[in-house]
């Protein structure tokens, strides 16, 4: 892989080991990626900031190349931690984790990170610019930054993003080329997107069929909300590992078909209609029962408009009293909400607005059982997929509407 004099330096130790550490771990990938050059970066969003993640293992490393003088050149922002630090206690996260959470997150700012600890950095102020090529994990923010804003970013772990935050660099491969920028098969959408759930559906089912490869679909109206590619972003990268997807007239580097898919016939055509819109429902809704437990609204994190619709909900009501609501949101989205009167609502229905941490970074094999839950309910297809196996929890799985009058009823119909 060639490397510049600047490059060469760092590698060699001129800008301290902690530099010269992370340009290793960014050799070695390039290198087993075939990659041919670094490109240089600004932007970083970093996916190990969980403690249940990291653990003290990973932790320590990070407080290593602290020690050893770790400075951040580019901006970085940080994904949910394991802990809602206003509140850890109240929603059931055990003492250790919060222990450890502060010494993982006071490295990442001791370094020059902005700890928005958020899986949504495009809200609070981290957006992509059109082909910027960036170091990102978090598998939704992923996919929504290629996609959504064409920038240009694998899917990192926590190593890699530590790495290049330290150089401002990144090994081009993967989807920083235009060639792997391309679409693999098409999906004909031809049954109605009502809403965000009904994104997420679609996700869940281009997913599965896609694995690792890009989907190009059409028939997706010419002006879906932020929500709604949020939750299709957000679904494609849990059902499979897609990175990217084109929305014919829709997404930036999709405004033709030709376009998508680079000249090139599409390898697969396949059918989204409503059979098969259906088929996905019911294979996320594993609870057979009508019990509902523990409500899950903002995965990934809401944005104040979703804030708004649950506050919208639950106005002048109350959450049933065998029901635990949780939002889960950005620090950023709680100011604005507050601000609007949305959370007092929500709070004075019954329900937790909960920050900087959501189910799947926060230990949630501890919670549900401590708190007595059976079930989870969720409008997020990628909740609803995750949900059995990581937390061991069946899900009912819903629009928005259908959920919140479970959360009153406190029934699922």
């Amino acid at each position: 892989m060639y490397l510049t004099e600047e490059e060469t330096r760092m590698l060699n130790g001129d800008r301290g080991d902690a530099v010269k550490k992370a340009m290793e771990i960014l050799v070695a990938l390039g290198e087993s990626f075939g990659a041919k050059r670094l490109v240089p970066i600004n932007n970083v969003h970093m996916a190990g900031s969980s403690v249940l993640v990291a653990e003290e293992a990973g932790t320590r490393f990070v407080e290593d190349i602290r020690t050893q003088g770790g400075t951040f050149v580019t901006n970085v922002t940080t994904n949910p931690t394991a802990v809602d630090p206003t509140q850890w206690q109240k929603i059931g996260i055990p003492e250790s984790d919060s222990i450890l959470q502060t010494r993982l997150t006071d490295a990442y700012a001791g370094m020059g990170a902005n700890t928005c600890n958020t899986c949504i950095p495009y809200l609070v102020g981290n957006t992509p610019r059109f082909g910027e090529h960036m170091a990102w994990g978090e598998s939704s923010a992923v996919v929504y930054a290629n996609s959504v804003c064409g920038a240009r970013t694998n899917r990192e772990g926590g190593p890699s993003g530590l790495a290049s935050a330290l150089t401002g660099r990144t090994p081009e491969y993967g989807f920083h080329l235009s060639e792997n920028r391309y679409g693999k098969f098409l999906i004909k959408v031809e049954t109605p997107l009502n809403d965000m759930t009904d994104y997420g559906t679609l996700g869940c089912f281009a997913g599965k069929i896609a694995g690792q490869d890009t989907p190009v679909f059409t028939g997706v109206p010419a002006s879906p909300t932020l929500e709604q590619v949020k939750a299709l972003s957000a679904a494609l990268a849990s059902s499979g590992a897609v990175s990217m997807f084109h929305a014919v007239g829709v997404t930036p580097e999709a405004p033709s078909l030709e376009a998508a898919f680079g000249g090139k016939e599409p390898e697969k055509v396949v059918v989204f209609d409503l059979a098969e819109k259906q088929k996905v429902e019911a294979f996320l809704n594993k609870e057979t029962s009508d019990r509902v437990d523990w409500i899950q609204i903002g995965c990934p994190n809401a944005s104040v408009q979703e804030i708004r619709e649950v506050a919208q909900a639950l106005e002048g009501k109350k959450i049933h009293p065998d029901i635990t609501l949780w939002v889960t949101t950005a620090g950023g989205m709680y100011a604005m909400a507050e601000r609007m009167g949305y959370i007092k609502t929500i709070e004075d229905a019954g329900g937790v607005i909960v920050r900087e941490t959501c189910p799947f970074l926060a230990r949630s094999r501890v919670i549900a059982p401590n708190k007595g839950f059976k079930t989870l309910t969720t409008n997020s297809a990628k909740m609803a997929f995750y949900a059995p196996g990581q937390f061991g929890l069946p899900t009912h799985y819903g629009n928005l509407d259908r959920v919140m009058q479970a959360a009153i009823d406190g029934v699922w119909r």
